[in-house]
């Protein structure tokens, strides 16, 4: 390979590492409080997104080097080929299994159709972890926010509509009640602890 075509081929290297940053990054923004539903599903993979970005660094410096004999060439490949396999399986896995987890419940706000309370598990597991969202919004438009996230251990019973623009979700130990703005902010908690025993 000429010097001229390794350069090259460092460069478009380094170009699609950074396309592949460039691509997760407003995904991983969309995952914060009140981001784009569709964006976070489609671009909030870090394990095949960066993993891919990193590949390809990696990839990249080591082709910046000439291997000028057959058995350096073998090498090279030696390395990079388990890597480049490896990378894509693990990415592959993540972005079929590491997805929304599986819906429990959706219930839209009485009255308001596009405020909508969903109910995750996202366990791959027989003891389930509750995520709990209001998603607002229809479309492309659609953002969310997160009430927070609950296993079985931490007393997680349910989270209800109890009037309108008002979520109140239920824990052992405590209950959060949480308002919505017209606009499908979310505000609060604010939270009442239970009483350890039933009062007389």
């Amino acid at each position: 390979m000429t010097v001229t075509r390794r350069k090259q081929v460092v460069w478009w290297l380094r170009g699609a590492a950074l396309a592949a940053f460039l691509v997760y990054l407003p995904g991983y923004l969309s995952s914060q409080q009140g981001g784009l539903v569709k964006v976070e599903r489609w671009l909030n993979h870090p394990v095949l997104l960066l993993g891919t970005a990193v590949t390809l660094a990696v990839a990249s410096a080591v082709a910046q080097f000439e291997f000028r004999t057959r058995w350096a060439q073998i090498g090279c490949a030696a390395v990079l080929s388990p890597l480049l396999v490896v990378g894509a399986a693990v990415g592959a896995l993540a972005y079929v299994f590491g997805g929304d987890g599986r819906l429990i419940d959706s219930k839209p706000e009485p009255n308001r159709a596009d405020h909508v309370l969903n109910i995750t598990d996202m366990a791959f597991s027989i003891d389930p972890v509750y995520r709990v969202e209001l998603l607002s919004g229809t479309g492309w438009s659609a953002r969310h926010w997160s009430l927070g996230t609950w296993g079985e251990e931490e007393g997680f019973l349910r989270a209800e509509w109890t009037g309108p623009g008002r979520i109140t979700v239920t824990l052992e130990h405590e209950v959060r009640v949480y308002t919505v703005g017209e606009d499908g902010t979310l505000g609060g908690p604010s939270v009442t602890p239970k009483p350890a025993w039933p009062l007389p």
